[in-house]
């Protein structure tokens, strides 16, 4: 099986997991007694932080370990807004941020609603590509702002964020900002100036169950949970030495490591991006083509399913991941995708792993566009005679994705060019969907009318 979904986990280095097996013998005491073996996983935890602290340029003192890095997320924001609530409670963050941020900014308003106070939350737009409009976020920022959160790079589409510029933006407001690196860290440093940082191990080739929260000096910070005395009494529980350890070692070695294979990544993803342009019809390759993470590469495929796809392609000896808008377990669009307007269905994340062979890499472009072209043949259609009437209907009610884009293609070129064309769904993501089509294919996008039972949607047709 070729892996190529390292955005969600980074196989394990093998640094990491020799440092992991030592320090079970070692530093399996608690770093927190004063006896023998509590003061050697009191001196390897130390150590371990050490580390981190260097590669991200930090006092050690700012470090804390956290059990992932959505806890981590969790614990910065929370703690933050808790620490400057005599400020006010308004939070600012970009539609593209990763699911835990969200959901975390749900939980305080909901927090502050159950208080008796509003908390406001104003979430930034994005470009095509997922680029933070910088300019909309800094008109965001107030004076009763408590916190701004932005990703350092996006973990669907590799683009990667203005963190210099957004951190101007913030000290010029006195806001402090944080900054999920989750992708970042140990591939590409972060811009100084930020005031909190999180992290996850697993992301680069450490261990999963160890996160990072990193507080710099002089920022407001109250715990959002009951008091404990470990980790800087910012996360409570028993320290995890042995997986802390491995995951500072893998982050030592990953960004030792970093600069001749990311180069080396990078051109892979280059030459996919490439490829599937070339070789597959009617895709969209999606996020910036140059500022990125250098392992991640996105596309959508029109008129295809992308669980089917994701499927087809783990039968041929591929691990990919997808941000459709139809998988199995939602019906939802991706939240990242619909933030930048682009094409959802058929959507495929492809994202390296240290170490690939480029030889997988050149199996999977020689494989894709067969595998496409199958599953478009299911749906493939003999067009009906032109229209007479100056407009049709085309009912997709109760179909879901990407059955009313597919349908809506069959029949607009069964019309003459000006002719409207109104599909009617009850899938949400249609609309995302059909405009992204409109955008790719040249047709214009005109209305889009709810209605007593699902939205219609309007196409005319250009060409």
């Amino acid at each position: 099986m070729a892996y190529f979904d390292a955005a969600s986990t980074e196989p394990l280095h093998p640094a990491a997991k020799a440092a992991f097996l030592s320090t079970l013998d070692e530093g399996w005491a608690d770093p927190a007694r004063g006896y023998h073996d509590g003061r050697r996983a009191r001196m390897l935890l130390d150590a371990a932080r050490e580390t981190v602290a260097s590669v991200l340029g930090t006092r050690s003192d700012e470090v804390s370990f956290t059990t992932s890095g959505t806890q981590a997320v969790q614990l910065g924001m929370l703690g933050v807004l808790a620490g400057r609530r005599r400020v006010g409670s308004h939070l600012v963050l970009s539609a593209a941020e990763h699911s835990s941020v969200l959901h975390t900014a749900d939980t305080h308003a909901a927090r502050s609603e159950q208080h008796g106070t509003v908390a406001e939350i104003t979430r930034t737009g994005v470009d095509r590509t997922g680029r933070l409009d910088v300019s909309a976020f800094a008109s965001a920022l107030r004076s009763d702002t408590a916190l701004a959160c932005v990703q350092s790079a996006n973990h669907e589409v590799g683009t990667v964020q203005p963190i210099a510029e957004v951190v101007t933006a913030c000290q010029a407001a006195g806001v402090p900002l944080l900054v999920d690196a989750a992708q970042s860290v140990g591939r590409q440093s972060v811009p100084d100036g930020w005031s909190v940082l999180t992290a996850s191990a697993h992301k680069w080739g450490g261990p999963a169950g160890v996160g990072l929260l990193v507080v710099r000096k002089g920022t407001r910070y109250v715990s959002p949970l009951p008091y404990d005395e470990r980790e800087t009494r910012r996360v409570p529980g028993f320290e995890n030495v042995p997986a802390i350890v491995a995951a500072a070692v893998a982050l030592g070695a990953a960004s030792t490591e970093s600069a001749d294979e990311d180069h080396r990544l990078s051109a892979l993803v280059d030459r996919i991006r490439r490829q599937v342009r070339a070789t597959v019809p009617d895709v969209e390759v999606v996020g910036d083509p140059a500022n990125r993470l250098p392992h991640i590469v996105t596309f959508s495929c029109l008129y295809v399913d992308g669980e089917a796809l994701l499927t087809e392609l783990d039968k041929a000896g591929f691990a990919v991941s997808s941000g459709s808008s139809c998988t199995s377990s939602t019906l939802t669009p991706s939240h990242v995708l619909e933030a930048m307007g682009v094409l959802s269905q058929g959507n495929i994340r492809v994202s390296l792993p240290r170490g690939v062979p480029a030889a997988e890499v050149e199996r999977f472009l020689a494989l894709l566009p067969g595998l496409v072209a199958k599953l478009r043949a299911v749906v493939a259609h003999t067009p009906a005679p032109v229209a007479a009437e100056p407009g049709i209907v085309v009912d997709a009610l109760g179909r879901r994705c990407p059955i009313p884009v597919i349908e809506l293609a069959k029949r607009i070129l069964d019309v003459e060019p000006g002719t409207l064309v109104t599909v009617l769904s009850d899938d949400e993501a249609s609309a995302l969907d059909i405009p992204a089509w409109c955008e790719m294919t040249g047709n214009e996008f005109v209305s889009t009318k709810p209605r007593a039972q699902g939205t219609a949607y309007t196409v005319r047709r250009r060409t």
